[in-house]
């Protein structure tokens, strides 16, 4: 049985979670398959294999992989994942920390994930459309210097 919760964090390690999600991570939503819907993912790259280490050991779970250098010169990096459930609940901890368009996002999924989220994957026709209408929304929060808005004041 894979376990939908992460170790509860201290405020310190919340908000260092946060700087580096907001920096160097990402929080959005994703397939697995072409068809399932979307589910959310968050994530942080790095070159320092131990920045990541550290990250998987205070959360308490996720994956690290290698990304594919695209020339041999440039440095070796890595990205630590984490998805649906547990994202939600490491969400749930560090997004009072953190500062970027991916508070807003953090925010709309914390209200908005488990209701239109079915954990048998099936969805109703109105739920579907409740579904799409999120993720239309998720994916409208973008940075400030994409949209040529200012960002909100957190």
């Amino acid at each position: 049985m894979v376990v939908s919760t992460v170790n509860k964090l201290s405020s310190i390690d919340a908000a260092y979670l946060a700087g580096l999600i907001d920096g160097e991570g990402t929080v959005t939503l994703t397939r697995v398959h072409r068809n399932r819907q979307r589910g959310l993912v968050v994530a942080i790259s790095n070159t320092e294999r131990g920045i990541l280490d550290h990250v998987r050991e205070v959360v308490g779970g996720g994956t690290i992989t290698n990304k594919r250098r695209s020339k041999e010169h440039h440095t070796p990096s890595f990205v630590y994942h984490l998805s649906d459930r547990r994202a939600l609940n490491l969400l749930e901890q560090i997004s009072p920390f953190m500062k970027s368009h991916k508070a807003a996002r953090s925010q709309l999924v914390l209200k908005e994930y488990l209701t239109l989220t079915p954990r048998n994957g099936r969805y109703s026709p109105a739920l579907l459309k409740r579904r799409e209408a999120f993720v239309k929304q998720f994916f409208d929060i973008r940075p400030a210097e994409e949209t040529g808005r200012p960002r909100p004041l957190l």
